[in-house]
């Protein structure tokens, strides 16, 4: 079976087991890696750490992968199960050569891939690196599969999670953190194996919701920004009347809150919460958001004295730019934080850290406190699906067209097609992990924000 080229999208490998992704298509992906890695280091011995989440193929193409990387002479720390997040840390953290975890983060049970990382956990994309992949890939496959059974390379299991606790709970004062009461979802995916540990070194009064790790997701999906995948939790927050609700994402590199109410509070909010305070003790440093962010952001940023600084969406983009310019902390509308004492990689401990001393120095519910960030009212994603081979053309018209129709507004085309008007705004961009495109309207009234979503929805349709 030929490689499906696209599974190689914007900043990861992804496709559905085992058709478009086996150990077959996992070997050639590993040789590839090694060799892109040996054409870019002089040095002559190389370590690269894999790890994977707890989705049912994962060991099968873990198999895969690390032969193909030792059949080229890459020695692999293997971490075996852990987070993406654990991966970033470990790859920076211990000075290797590169890493790659096999997930498909938040998609489907049936979905897999591989997030692929250089030294100092710098993210490969299509742009730096993920294209060489592919065609070296191709480039092994038709060459046959060679060296499938010589080890050139050695292989080390290595269990991480003590340094990455320690790592996470660095400059944490957690005499700080009050006994609060707090519910997790982990939704059966990877970070099942690692909040407990992390969190019982805490006061809090822990509740758990679907901690086994299962890679068919039999509760709910492993998205928690999808609000529907929450229901669990909002549920469980009232019951316990719990202080905080708190979510992960199938890979555990994302992080979602629901309040003392069992609301969801939008990421942005949370971004402008944790923004805040950084540049409280940090004032004047940048703070990089992205384009699809709410306004609150960028007014948080300026308000409290710092430097905004606006990105394409998509983690290699933003961590090239962090590191480039030194930015100390960046968010996604997608609930992935980035700050800069974490390797500029994602931490959602670090996040949650944050919230529960925030909550913890004040006498306010969480609801109360983001009361003041709720000046706008966001629809957050609407996602408009397309067949693949459709995508690009009907993309094209579908922008075109909207941006001759909202021809009079500040017209931005950094990512997709964002349009600014006075009392609101909207965003069209594609996904760049599927064949969807992703409309965010924002508008300083629901009732404006409902009017230009049901206006738009209808133009994208036609």
């Amino acid at each position: 079976m030929d490689i499906n080229p696209n599974i190689f999208r914007a900043y990861d490998i992804r496709g559905i087991f085992p058709q478009d992704i086996n150990e077959e298509t996992a070997f050639f992906i590993g040789q590839a890696f090694a060799e892109f890695l040996k054409k870019n280091k002089k040095s002559k011995e190389l370590k690269v750490a894999i790890s994977r989440d707890c989705r049912i193929s994962s060991p099968i193409l873990f198999r895969g992968l690390s032969k193909g990387i030792l059949s080229l002479g890459v020695n692999i720390m293997n971490i075996g199960l852990a987070t993406t997040a654990m991966l970033y840390f470990i790859v920076a953290h211990y000075k290797l050569d590169g890493g790659i975890e096999i997930t498909a983060s938040h998609n489907s049970a049936q979905y897999n891939g591989f997030k692929i990382v250089r030294e100092t956990s710098f993210p490969v994309g299509k742009d730096n690196g993920l294209k060489e992949i592919k065609n070296l890939a191709r480039k092994f496959q038709k060459e046959g599969l060679t060296n499938i059974n010589k080890k050139i390379g050695r292989i080390l299991k290595k269990d991480i999670s003590s340094d990455y606790i320690r790592f996470n709970l660095r400059g944490v004062d957690l005499r700080k953190i009050k006994p609060l009461s707090l519910v997790v979802d982990t939704a059966n995916g990877v970070s099942g194996i690692i909040v407990q540990k992390i969190l019982a070194k805490t006061r809090l009064m822990k509740n758990y919701l679907f901690l086994k790790l299962d890679g068919s997701f039999p509760n709910h999906p492993p998205d928690p920004t999808i609000e529907e995948n929450l229901r669990f939790l909002k549920k469980e927050v009232i019951r316990k009347k719990a202080d905080l609700g708190t979510a992960f994402d199938g890979d555990g590199d994302r992080i979602i809150f629901v309040d003392e109410t069992g609301k969801m509070i939008s990421p942005d909010i949370i971004f402008a919460l944790v923004i805040d305070q950084i540049l409280r003790t940090n004032p004047g440093e940048k703070i990089l958001y992205t384009i699809s962010s709410s306004n609150i952001v960028r007014e948080t940023i300026r308000k409290s004295g710092g430097i905004p600084v606006l990105s394409k969406v998509g983690y290699t983009f933003i961590k090239e730019r962090m590191r480039k310019e030194n930015i100390i902390f960046a968010g996604e509308s997608s609930s992935h934080y980035y700050p800069r004492t974490h390797y500029f990689s994602e931490a959602p401990f670090f996040v949650l850290f944050k919230i529960l001393k925030i909550i913890s120095k004040s006498d306010k519910s969480i609801s109360e406190l983001i009361k003041p960030y709720k000046k706008y009212s966001n629809s957050r994603e609407i996602n408009f699906r397309i067949k693949e081979k459709y995508f690009s053309q009907k993309k094209k018209k579908i922008i075109a067209r909207l941006e001759q129709k909202y021809r009079k507004g500040e017209i931005l085309k950094l990512d997709g097609l964002r349009v600014d008007f006075p009392d609101w705004w909207f965003l069209l961009r594609s996904s760049n992990t599927e064949p969807l495109l992703r409309l965010i309207v924002e508008a300083k009234t629901a009732e404006l924000m409902r009017e230009k979503k049901k206006e738009l929805v209808a133009v994208i349709s036609q």
